[in-house]
């Protein structure tokens, strides 16, 4: 959300010196809005064809040889079962069958996440989850397919965990809003979302 502008050209022409990437935004303009995003279109309720059709392109080779590279390049340590990168190999080898029908029936029940708790450098626990190599392969193979269909929807303005997009590309675009003259940012978290909403009885975890 951007609010007020800033009237000193000097100061627009020195923040508009360090905006990076082009400078169309590629955002849809609304009749008497040009910078609101047109609503998107709400998907019509899915069928149990369609999802099995999703889950037989999840289980495709070709997605699922792409899925591996990137599990693969990513290393990582064992989740719960104690089984590494390199013994998941083999054991894909010889259980993918297996695991595929109970992919493509709905019964797959994925293995437990891991609890691992690793120290900040300014003191602290940062708790990450470690599923097993096998889920994370299966987790990644879903994220390609749904990511194909859900992306494009997605807001001009989002730009993270997306592919093709990054934190360098959301600083440019600041301060390509700095150099028009904008010079209020408002940055609301879930937490803040949250609290706002909440019933005053209600105490949400922070």
């Amino acid at each position: 959300m951007r609010l007020g502008k800033a009237h000193s050209g000097k100061r627009q022409n020195i923040q508009y010196s360090l905006a990076l990437g082009p400078e169309d935004r590629g955002e849809t303009s609304v009749a008497g809005c040009p910078r609101a995003e047109p609503l998107a279109a709400k998907p019509a309720p899915e069928s149990p064809a369609k999802t099995e059709q999703l889950m037989e392109e999840v289980c495709d080779r070709e997605n699922l040889q792409r899925a591996w590279k990137r599990v693969q390049g990513n290393q990582g340590s064992a989740g719960v079962d104690g089984m590494t990168i390199d013994a998941a190999k083999d054991y894909l080898r010889e259980h993918w069958p297996s695991i595929r029908s109970l992919l493509l029936d709905g019964t797959y029940q994925p293995q437990p996440v891991k609890r691992v708790e690793i120290p900040k450098p300014d003191g602290g626990i940062r708790k990450l989850g470690v599923p097993s190599v096998v889920d994370r392969l299966i987790q990644q193979a879903v994220l390609q397919v749904l990511q194909e269909q859900w992306d494009p929807t997605f807001s001009e303005h989002s730009y993270g965990f997306r592919p093709g997009r990054s934190a360098h590309q959301a600083v440019a675009q600041a301060q390509r809003y700095v150099a028009e003259g904008y010079n209020v940012v408002v940055d609301p978290t879930a937490t803040f979302m949250f609290a706002v909403s909440a019933p005053a009885n209600v105490s949400w975890p922070r």
